[in-house]
């Protein structure tokens, strides 16, 4: 979802429009000019004629090297000119259309240094440091913090900001709109998504999506913003199933909605046709839903109807341990504490003693351990190096267990004791044969 610094550029090329506020300075120099009446706002006045004529010529300058020459200059010969802040902005802009992208963000940072509540310097300071950090870096997190919090700024600023005198109306609500959806909304919905406060990220880009409906990143990341809070929330599902729809040969976008889907519904039954219906529809409609998968507990449950415990396998005796009601879970573990099982597990790490296995796809994936096996008759140190990594089958005896939905990730461990091994897993390894010796002739 990177936005290019070409894309970036063209987005603030508007703002090369603005006239720059309070800018005015008298047609000819002060010492030729009669007093005139105090304006209702008041105007900016060199008084000196050199530093006028300086500035004059600077702001004249057609050639866009030559009036940043000359600015430069100016700048450096009047640094407390009453004109510095407007002589700024144009340099910003001057090097903007020389795309010097290095030298924009430097004097845009000028800028707000002299005034912090500029619109054209927090636009192109946020939006720049938002790309840059896009492309990757040791200070790209510290960058898209900064963007966003000069976005929140220009958004608020954004909501008193004057008509610059002489813009046409269409204009300035042009102008608004770029500073408002195009960079704003977009660097702080970046800030929040990597600060994980997605709420704060949706807020942004409903604004943004409201006026960009077609926007691949904008779309994307609103369903994304939905889909990671806990509990995700539904509308997420339109916005990811649009962005897969945006992107049809993106496969990344379709494989995280897709799974997203299926974890809400608990089936993946509907999800190709959302992304059908989401391709031809720029907003959510109207009571959007999709019906959610039943709950963990309703999910245990319904095993124990269809199963009894002494037929279940161990990762179902886990599933229902962790997630079902009191009962259900009495139901089960009275069933399996004392009485020996046979199983199938990963090794995640041996002691003489004491075998820690994975007995669950997740947590052989997770390389976490889910039993805890005490061995009646201890093996060699050396055997218990070589069985980590290794599948086995064993037999064991529940005596306790935890689990902890709420950690994070989520913990369960059975004990189990009179731990035995079966079959080929209670054979010692042997030594690899060597291969033979060529024989010389």
């Amino acid at each position: 979802m990177k936005k290019s610094l070409v894309v970036v550029l063209f987005a603030l090329s508007a703002l090369m429009a603005l006239p720059l506020v309070q800018a005015q300075v008298p047609a000819t120099a002060p010492a030729q000019q009669p007093a005139a009446p105090a304006p209702q706002q008041q105007k900016k006045e060199i008084k000196d004629p050199a530093e006028y004529n300086a500035y004059i010529a600077a702001t004249g300058a057609q050639d866009p090297n030559q009036r940043i020459s000359q600015l430069e200059s100016f700048l450096t010969t009047y640094p407390n000119s009453v004109m510095k802040p407007d002589a700024t902005e144009l340099l910003l802009k001057s090097y903007q259309q020389t795309g010097n992208t290095a030298k924009m963000l430097e004097t845009g940072k000028k800028l707000l240094q002299i005034d912090p509540n500029n619109l054209t310097a927090l636009a192109f300071v946020s939006y720049i440091e938002l790309t840059q950090a896009q492309q990757g870096g040791p200070d790209a997190p510290q960058k898209i913090t900064e963007a966003g919090e000069l976005a929140v700024r220009g958004l608020k600023v954004l909501e008193t900001a004057p008509k610059p005198e002489g813009l046409a109306d269409d204009v300035w609500a042009k102008t608004k709109d770029t500073f408002r959806y195009t960079i704003f909304d977009w660097s702080a919905a970046m800030a929040a998504v990597q600060a994980k406060d997605y709420p704060t990220a949706v807020t942004y880009l409903k604004d943004r999506v409201s006026n960009m409906p077609n926007d691949l990143g904008t779309v994307y990341y609103l369903g994304q913003s939905y889909l990671e809070q806990r509990p995700p929330v539904v509308e997420g599902l339109f916005w990811i199933a649009r962005a897969a729809a945006l992107a049809p040969n993106n496969t990344e976008i379709a494989k995280y909605g897709r799974s997203r889907y299926t974890r809400y519904h608990g089936s993946p039954d509907g999800w190709d046709q959302l992304v059908a219906d989401a391709k031809n529809q720029a907003t959510i409609p109207a009571g959007f839903t999709v019906p959610p998968a039943p709950s963990p507990a309703d999910q245990a449950h319904e095993m124990l109807t269809q199963k009894s415990p002494e037929k279940m396998a161990f990762a179902e005796w886990q599933f229902i341990l962790q997630n079902g009601s009191p009962a259900d879970v009495n139901t089960v573990w009275s069933a399996a504490k004392g009485k020996p099982i046979q199983a199938i597990a990963q090794v995640i790490s041996a002691t003489p003693k004491v075998l820690m296995l994975a007995a669950t796809e997740d947590d052989i994936q997770a390389k976490t351990a889910d039993i805890e096996l005490t061995l009646t008759t201890p093996i060699t140190a050396a055997r218990a190096a070589k069985l980590a990594g290794t599948q086995i089958t064993f037999q064991g005896v529940p005596t306790e267990y935890t689990s902890d939905q709420k950690a994070n990730p989520p913990v369960f461990l059975m004990k189990m004791n009179e731990g035995q091994l079966i079959g080929k897993s209670a054979e010692e390894p042997k030594q690899a044969p060597k291969k033979p010796t060529p024989q010389k002739r």
